[in-house]
């Protein structure tokens, strides 16, 4: 079977598909032939090297297939049954701690960027029935981050107002799923074109945040003076402050990327004299994702993708991801 590996030292060159062994299940686990695979950031620096990885670590994260044999213990999934990965297998329920965070495909441990994988049948969860495999292949990181942010931290209700930056696919999955909820929702990004695409995707307000440096004041002004209920920040540092000042007393922020540097300053009078809860996010649970899988079938959300690649052009996608230039999701189609 063709496998997407890295080899050391890690760059975006030294990606090779290789042939490996179809694996056989242990007693608890499953195969699973992985239909499509798609790409996160932190693929990304796993595959620059960002990441430290062993050589030949299989690449991926994410992965949506088919179960085509399972173990003799296995009682939760058959062969035929549809399913997706989750970015935490050890993670089942209840908060974050430090044994639940550990083993994330990709990175820790194999990932699914491979024809047929074998993991523990606890590692993976029923796959949205209106979704096709290249759909649910962008579920496992971006969507349940956003899921968790906008509808487990947050808690967010009809009639809030929920404020997402850019056009990445965590971006995209909250405006979803607060749209889905009845909320309002305001989206920043530097594009008018952007802007454009998500007013069709339900954004009721948009702003240019090239155009309108002081974008937190516009938002807030855009909510009456209030402030904004929820705001998933993808920037940090150097966002962080405009969505402080976007917020309203009492609001919440889901700190869930960096994309402008891991450290900054904060400004932390006008966080705290605000009330605001300002909450990490990393993905989610099992149990989140089985929530979000149901809302998803609940509501038909589709996921955008911007472009599909072939597994043999990992690398290729990862360029092209890296150019900042897409819209929504990339998907990598892994039975050709």
């Amino acid at each position: 079977m063709k496998t997407a590996v890295i080899q050391v030292p890690a760059s975006l060159d030294n990606i090779k598909i290789v042939e490996r062994p179809i694996p056989t299940p242990g007693a608890h686990d499953v195969v699973m032939a992985v239909h499509a695979t798609s790409l996160n950031f932190h693929d990304l620096i796993v595959a620059s090297g960002g990441l430290p990885a062993p050589d030949g670590r299989v690449l991926m994260s994410d992965g949506a297939g088919e179960i085509v044999s399972v173990g003799e213990s296995v009682t939760n999934f058959k062969v035929g049954d549809k399913v997706i990965s989750t970015f935490f297998p050890n993670w089942q329920d209840g908060r974050p701690e430090l044994e639940k965070l550990i083993g994330v495909p990709g990175d820790h441990a194999d990932g699914f960027g491979a024809q047929h994988v074998c993991v523990p049948s606890s590692a993976l969860t029923a796959m949205p029935k209106n979704l096709s495999f290249e759909e649910a292949a962008t579920l496992p990181c971006a969507a349940l981050t956003a899921w968790r942010a906008v509808m487990d931290e947050a808690k967010i209700q009809a009639g809030d107002t929920v404020l997402v930056q850019g056009t990445g696919g965590v971006s995209i999955f909250a405006l979803q799923f607060a749209k889905a909820a009845g909320a309002t929702v305001i989206a920043t990004s530097s594009s008018d074109a952007k802007l454009e695409k998500l007013k069709a995707l339900g954004a009721d307000h948009v702003i240019n945040y090239k155009d309108t440096p002081e974008w937190g004041a516009a938002a807030k002004a855009l909510t009456g003076g209030k402030g904004v209920d929820e705001i998933v920040e993808i920037g940090g540092p150097g966002t962080l402050a405009q969505s402080i000042a976007a917020a309203r007393i009492g609001g919440h922020i889901s700190l869930i990327g960096v994309l402008t540097g891991m450290t900054g300053e904060v400004p932390t009078a006008a966080l705290f004299s605000a009330n605001i809860t300002l909450s990490g996010i990393t993905v989610g649970s099992h149990a989140q994702q089985k929530n979000m899988v149901a809302a998803i079938e609940a509501n038909d959300i589709h996921p955008v993708i911007d472009k599909t690649f072939p597994l043999e052009d990992l690398g290729k996608a990862f360029a092209y991801q890296a150019s900042q230039g897409h819209f929504g999701k990339i998907v990598v189609t892994c039975q050709s």
